[in-house]
């Protein structure tokens, strides 16, 4: 019998499928060994030698692991092909007493039959090149968070935590939101004409006013009303003629199929996914999905990937999946190859595709979860649109002069307009083609133009958007700071640890505890945040893992002048540098009074603490607690009082803990509901901030079951002109009907 040894129990089981019966295929449910919880688990003074030990849940598989090694007459380790894989295996021999050299290490990228067969004709041994470069970025994390998130508990409060990564991305939050802050909007016009040739009876279009006399005018070129109007006015008296009709083909190649990053970034943009759960989706979908063909197959290749290339047989697959769906010109004659742009990327890793070009995500619908039929669908589509033909469009670009007679001052125009002359790739998309129409009337050179209208606008500059999931993971990888593996994790960190949350956009921006925590590190320890360093030293773990440096000296060169430091900072950093004086004195013993942060939020407190233990609620608890005032409990009508956990603060009976009844407090938009109309029994609901179970925000009617009144977006409590449905906000501080049906739902004012 031959033991095969997963992480997986779900890749256990589509392995299973493949292999005969001198085949026994289990699994590690992961690590079974790694540094303890409780302790750095690092010897510091022996070359950073790392004290793994075997957890305490692990150790049973460990020991039936260890029984099926002994029987089996060869261990084969089938854990994934990146460096956690590989260390994985590495424990796995040490843990189970393998012999090293007898033990064989397999990869593969797709869980299919004819990989797994392939696999195990070509066994290797465990690379321990890519074993350092894991172990070496397992124990620079540790040293950094052992190390430095005690100096925030001593300066700020404990229960902080900082990391290499996390913090750095922490930094990139909390810039942009100063940006924000410190944006101060700037006014210009946008003024353009509607024009249409009568004498043809050609369709209006619209030319924006582009040039005054032959200067450019830009963007920002009408700065004032005054100036507007001063336009205007000579636009609305000119005669129009055409300038110039500029016609061109252009060819529109479609991207590279997926690497983690833009997965992740697209399943963002798109599909609304997280990070974190963008790749939950696609381990599922890559450890095996029960399509009613007798067992779990692997739908999609490898999902922890930076690299853009495809197997030949793949592309193969894709062109006799794309000829028999679309038809011959969709293919291609040969296949295209991509180059990648990524840092460090591993060219020998295979993008994310389908295993399985020809099963198309139709046909696997009823056998797929939503979010799993979502997610294999954009992989699909990506991966085959890559080999489909080039589009081509037809662009036009019409120029307009507006010149008034015996003046030599004249304006131009510019329309801009495309339409596709073929959808190539585009095809695919269906109706969700990536490419907006705009289609002008056929003009020639010296045609009159009938003015229909001028339309003049103010607009001003917008700040830069915060970060949402997928454009901070695009800003991580183009500063090369963290590998596939590490997006994922390192976005849920920092909002599991408050420091970061999410706006009614699902846009990242950094809490009050966000912003202290990143100015602290980015003044004291500014070489952890530096994004150039933390670029450097993920170059130096890819270096370790081609066998170009070893990790010893590497951490060993970082560690001693962190540590040297930190062990000043922490004399020379006071606590008090990090309180917020509020500006009185302590009721109970004169000591000045100041802000704190506690687990559960901000508090006031004496700063002779621990000798003095004075608090009090600061004025926005009070506020809370003042408009929650009155409440009865519903189980025992004792007074309901405000209680604040690590969920936020809520309603709990006064009666407590004989009485545990508790009350979400709603928090009120100014807004009634317009659904539910006020009865002797039901009185009219008010619009608050909810939170669906995936933890998106919503906004809802209070009286809920009562009236199901909801929207996804904030209301501004005014109401639509055209259909009478509340305004919302959208993106860039602009307003939209929430009623779909309303023409006026996608004309954001």
């Amino acid at each position: 019998m031959k033991l095969v040894i997963v992480e997986s129990p779900t890749k256990a089981k589509t392995i299973s499928k493949f292999l005969g019966g001198k085949y026994t295929v289990k699994s590690s449910y992961g690590h079974i060994r790694d540094l303890p919880k409780k302790e750095m688990g690092i010897d510091i003074e022996n070359d950073f030698e790392p004290k793994y030990i075997i957890p305490t849940t692990a150790e049973k598989r460990v020991a039936e692991l260890k029984k099926l090694a002994q029987k089996a007459e060869t261990v084969i380790l089938a854990t994934d092909e990146d460096r956690e894989g590989e260390a994985i295996s590495w424990h796995l021999v040490s843990a189970l007493g393998l012999a090293l050299a007898k033990t064989e290490r397999i990869v593969f990228h797709e869980i299919t039959k004819k990989a797994i067969e392939k696999a195990l004709e070509n066994p290797r041994k465990i690379d321990l090149k890519l074993v350092d470069a894991q172990q070496a970025r397992r124990v620079l994390d540790r040293l950094v968070g052992y190390e430095l998130s005690p100096f925030l508990w001593k300066k700020i409060r404990r229960g902080l935590s900082a990391g290499r990564v996390q913090s750095v991305a922490l930094r990139l939050i909390v810039e942009r939101e100063r940006e924000i802050q410190n944006f101060k909007p700037e006014e210009y016009w946008a003024v353009s004409a509607l024009l249409k040739n009568s004498a043809s009876n050609a369709q209006e279009f619209e030319a924006r006013l582009s040039k005054e006399n032959e200067k450019s005018l830009g963007k920002m070129g009408i700065k004032n009303k005054g100036q507007a109007e001063k336009i205007v006015k000579f636009l609305e008296k000119a005669d129009y003629r055409i300038l110039g009709v500029a016609k061109k083909e252009i060819q529109k190649t479609p991207s590279p199929a997926y690497t983690t990053s833009t997965l992740q970034q697209d399943a963002n943009n798109k599909l609304g996914f997280s990070s974190k759960q963008t790749m939950v989706i696609a381990q599922q979908l890559y450890e095996g999905i029960d399509i009613g063909s007798g067992g779990p197959i692997g739908l999609i290749t490898y999902m922890r990937t930076d690299s853009v290339n495809l197997s030949m047989e793949s592309m193969l697959a894709a062109r006799k999946a794309i000829k028999k769906k679309f038809g011959s010109k969709y293919a291609l004659d040969n296949p295209r190859f991509y180059k990648t742009k990524s840092k460090g990327a591993q060219e020998a890793h295979e993008a994310i595709r389908p295993t399985y070009p020809e099963k198309d995500p139709e046909s696997l619908k009823d056998n797929l979860e939503l979010n799993q039929y979502k997610l294999y669908k954009l992989i699909w589509q990506r991966m085959l649109a890559s080999q489909m033909s080039t589009a081509i469009l037809n662009s036009v670009m019409i120029d307009v002069e507006a010149r008034q007679k015996g003046l030599k001052n004249f304006y131009t125009l510019r329309a801009n307009g495309s339409s596709i002359k073929f959808d190539g790739y585009l095809k695919i998309y269906g109706d969700k083609i990536p490419v907006t129409e705009n289609i002008l009337p056929e003009l020639k050179e010296n045609e009159i133009l009938e003015l229909l209208k001028i339309l003049s606008a103010q607009k001003f500059t917008q700040p830069p958007a915060r970060y949402s999931e997928a454009a901070l993971v695009k800003v991580l990888e183009e500063f090369g700071i963290g590998r596939p593996s590490t997006y994922a994790p390192t976005i849920s960190t920092v909002i599991e640890r408050k420091y970061v949350a999410k706006d009614e956009n699902k846009k990242l921006f950094p809490e009050e505890i966000g912003f202290l925590v990143s100015d602290l590190l980015v003044e004291h320890f500014s070489e952890i945040v530096n994004y150039k360093f933390t670029a450097k030293m993920e170059g130096d773990l890819d270096e370790i893992a081609e066998g170009r440096k070893k990790w010893v000296p590497v951490i060993r060169d970082f560690y001693r002048p962190f540590h040297k430091n930190l062990k000043e900072k922490t004399k020379e950093v006071k606590k008090e540098d990090f309180v917020e004086k509020i500006g009185r004195n302590c009721p109970d013993c004169g000591g000045y009074l100041v802000m704190k942060f506690g687990r559960f939020g901000k508090f006031i407190a004496c700063s002779n603490y621990p000798e003095c233990r004075y608090t009090e609620k600061t004025e926005a608890e009070k506020k809370v607690d003042e408009e929650n005032k009155g409440e009865l409990c519903e189980t025992c009508g004792a007074p309901m009082v405000v209680k604040r956990g690590k969920f936020g603060v809520f309603l709990g009976c006064s009666n407590y803990p004989e009485c545990k009844s508790i009350k979400r407090i709603e928090k009120k938009v100014g807004v009634k509901c317009p659904k539910c109309q006020p009865t002797a029994d039901h009185p009219q609901g008010d619009i608050v901030e909810k939170k669906s179970k995936r933890g998106r925000i919503f906004y809802g009617c209070s009286t809920y079951p009562k009236c199901d009144f909801a929207l996804w977006s904030k209301p501004t409590g005014e109401k639509c002109p055209k259909c009478g449905s509340l305004l919302v906000f959208a993106a860039q501080g602009k307003t939209k009907c929430s009623n779909k049906e309303c023409e006026a739902a996608n004309d954001k004012k």
